[in-house]
């Protein structure tokens, strides 16, 4: 059957993707029995808040080329779709529904809250994998997974006993990073930094001037820090000096600690523990005071003086004055800062002193490093494995608590009684048999369980209440891999270079401890799609590219062939327009000389397409023999390119190809040529070109194969034999 004059993706794309999902070829299991050989892909899941941006369109399309032709090649293939539940991220979106409603979910409390949540999720959570289905993604969709489903939920929760009996796991009274608006702790990795224009502000302690731009964290302080090879400043080292501050005359010790950066300021430093990860780790080395003067609130505390209550924008305006006045400010310059931010609000993070539950990494980042290094795990471009290493290196235990309520709750639970004594602490039969550490301070008191306890094995008498804090979102989603069951180890991971470390490193230590095998082969790192004048990407400035509209207006497969072609091995891609309309230009090129071929070959059938058709050489043309050299060279080429995940090049070979070596000239030769030969020779090259550009342009390859006049045809293109 020819195919129409003008070819219409609005027409094809939604009939072509249910015919694919009637085949059912997207499910490993429902495919002909010759894929055996497992190849595995799992989706980077997209925040259920998440709608559909270029850098998923990126992703996705990488991801689906590989897929496709891995399932030609005869590979048992399975990509593994789902989302992430976001914990930050969501409660953000449905704090705000509430506030426009005049409630806080304090007002509704946890349980219905977190019902509120899941009436949301359940409304908007697909959004994002409908939109991947609208550019041709071909996952297996019957396998679905959500971070907060039953199953899932489970797995998280083992992971957290785990590490706990391991003693890997430990609560403690740390500074952490702190958003004073999301009211919860954040890991390093969560955390963004802009730059912004600030002031180093100069003061005088005692004998010595230290440079600082939080003067507000001053009130904090329990002692200054030199570097000891710092020659400047040995006379005061180890000796204790006296200050004056705002808040009257102080004594401070002088230390000497190697953390210390002498090219810094004045190369003398403040040290405030409760407020400076930094300075916490300088003031557990010496036994230092901490001393808490912000609050989780943003505000100044009681210890804080006549400044408790004060914003710390506001206090640090007063406390710059009343230095100023005293006379200790020296002077103030004009900085560059670094101001570390929430990436989910950007909110100025506060570091405050908190009791949060921590993992310990020196193991397991010793598991991440290792089959890097061995080679059993590969970046591309190798070149990341640089800023990896260096992470590991100088990694610090992750605080991996959460002071929200979307999330997965901890396995912990408190006795309610309050404080008990060492000599009224009680255990019963039913946790001295297990495993499980009972905590016995005498401060409080709780057990690690995965179960609610029946009963308190303290006082006997409470209800056991879990603990309120949440897992870090990233804590889970570590455990992704697991998902795929019987299809772990997999072959490739696709993702953003800004997720090496909160997310690849961790799948890979997680897959090393609890699988004692890695989760994939291959680690893609995509590149970043920037605007055309090199800036990211901002939905809110309005820079941002919705791919959703660039397939409604050119379709999927120009918008994926637009995008393939531009992946030339930079990590950062300026997105040109221009490229989705030559996709578009190239599927109604594809379109036309497929009408011209079966429109020459009408009745005629081949055998198979998949060998060559039987011609005797001395009965080829030079341009026959130069289509079928050039079909072959662009085979070999094309596999070459996929193996080594060049993309863009492949793109590039097969535009060339069937463009130019195709239409341009062997179609106007065969204008000149007449009988069978030169019809079955249309139609082979034809017919391999569909199968090579499957994985780039899947609807349009499907759409004409459906027409093609030959036999043993399959029920899809997704599964023709993969040209070699």
């Amino acid at each position: 059957m020819k195919p129409s004059k003008a070819y219409d993706p609005k027409e094809v794309e939604d009939r072509i993707y249910q015919l694919w999902i009637k085949s059912g070829f997207f499910n490993p299991d429902k495919l002909p029995k010759t894929h055996k050989k497992p190849y595995t892909i799992v989706i980077p899941p997209p925040n259920v808040t998440g709608e559909l941006h270029m850098g998923h369109a990126l992703n996705a399309v990488i991801q689906d080329i590989l897929i496709r032709w891995k399932r030609m090649q005869g590979f048992k293939t399975l990509w593994l779709p789902g989302t992430d539940h976001a914990g930050i991220a969501t409660q953000n979106v449905v704090e705000k529904k509430l506030r426009k409603q005049g409630l806080t979910r304090f007002d509704l409390g946890r349980e219905k809250f977190i019902k509120e949540v899941w009436k949301w999720k359940e409304k908007y959570g697909d959004i994002i994998l409908n939109q991947f289905k609208k550019i041709g993604c071909s996952c297996d969709w019957s396998r679905t997974r959500f971070t907060m489903d039953k199953e899932y939920a489970e797995t998280v929760k083992q992971a957290f006993l785990h590490y706990y009996k391991k003693g890997w796991i430990y609560q403690g009274e740390r500074t952490v990073n702190w958003c004073p608006r999301c009211s919860t702790s954040l890991s390093d990795l969560e955390i963004v930094y802009k730059e912004k224009p600030a002031e180093m502000y100069y003061i005088k302690y005692g004998p010595i001037t230290i440079a600082t731009t939080r003067p507000e964290t001053k009130l904090g302080d329990t002692a200054v820090a030199v570097n000891p090879k710092d020659e400047r400043y040995k006379k005061y080292a180890g000796k204790t000096i006296t200050i004056k501050t705002v808040l009257g005359p102080a004594k401070m010790k002088v230390i000497e600690d190697k953390m210390v950066d002498m090219e810094f300021g004045t190369g003398a430093m403040k040290i405030t523990p409760a407020h400076d990860i930094l300075d916490f780790e300088i003031g557990e080395r010496h036994g230092l005071e901490r001393k808490q003067v912000i609050g989780p609130d943003g505000r100044m505390t009681k210890l804080a003086d006549k400044y408790a209550g004060m914003t710390v924008t506001e206090a640090r305006k007063q406390i710059v004055k009343d230095m100023d006045k005293i006379g200790i400010l020296e002077k103030v310059e004009p900085y560059t800062h670094n101001s570390a931010r929430c990436y989910r609000c950007d909110t100025v993070i506060e570091p405050i002193l908190s009791k949060q539950w921590f993992l310990k990494m020196n193991e397991l980042a010793k598991m991440a490093e290792k089959p890097v290094k061995q080679g059993k795990i590969k970046f591309h471009p190798k070149s990341f494995e640089k800023p990896y290493f260096d992470w590991l290196k100088n990694i610090r235990d992750w605080c991996i608590s959460r002071q929200i309520w979307w999330g997965h709750q901890l396995p912990v639970w408190h006795c309610q009684t309050g404080r008990i004594s060492n000599s009224q602490f009680l255990i019963s039969k039913q946790f001295e048999n297990s495993k499980l550490k009972i905590e016995n301070s005498s401060a409080e008191k709780f057990i690690i369980s995965a179960k609610k306890p029946k009963q308190c094995p303290f006082c006997k008498n409470c209800e056991m209440k879990q603990s309120a804090d949440v897992l870090d979102t990233w804590f889970s989603s570590a455990l992704w891999p697991f998902t795929t069951k019987d299809f772990y180890p997999t072959d490739v991971l696709i993702t953003a270079r800004d997720i090496i470390n909160l997310w690849v490193a961790r799948m890979i230590f997680s897959g090393m401890e609890f699988k004692k095998e890695i989760p994939f082969k291959h680690v893609y790192i995509n590149a970043t799609i920037l605007t055309k004048e090199g800036k990211r990407m901002s939905k809110s400035l309005g820079t941002g590219i919705d791919p959703i509209n660039l397939i409604n207006e050119f379709g999927a497969d120009a918008t994926r062939f637009g995008i393939a072609y531009q992946i030339m091995g930079n990590q950062d891609m300026k997105f040109v327009k221009d490229n989705i309309v030559m996709g578009k230009k190239f599927c109604n090129k594809l379109w036309n000389a497929s009408r011209f071929v079966l429109g020459q070959i009408k009745s005629s059938k081949l055998k198979t397409q998949n060998s060559k058709p039987q011609l005797k050489a001395q009965n080829l043309t030079a341009a026959d023999k130069r289509i079928l050299k050039t079909l072959d060279k662009t085979i070999k080429s094309v596999n070459k390119d996929l193996e080594n995940f060049k993309f863009g090049k492949a793109a590039h070979t097969l535009y060339n190809f069937f463009w130019h070596d195709f239409c341009d000239v062997y179609i106007e030769a065969s204008k000149k040529q007449e009988g069978e030969k030169t019809k079955k020779i249309l139609l082979y090259v034809l017919s391999n070109s569909l199968k090579l550009l499957h994985p780039f342009i899947p609807f349009i390859t499907e759409e004409i194969y459906q027409k093609l006049p030959i036999k043993d045809k399959k029920k899809s293109l997704m599964i023709e034999k993969w040209p070699i």
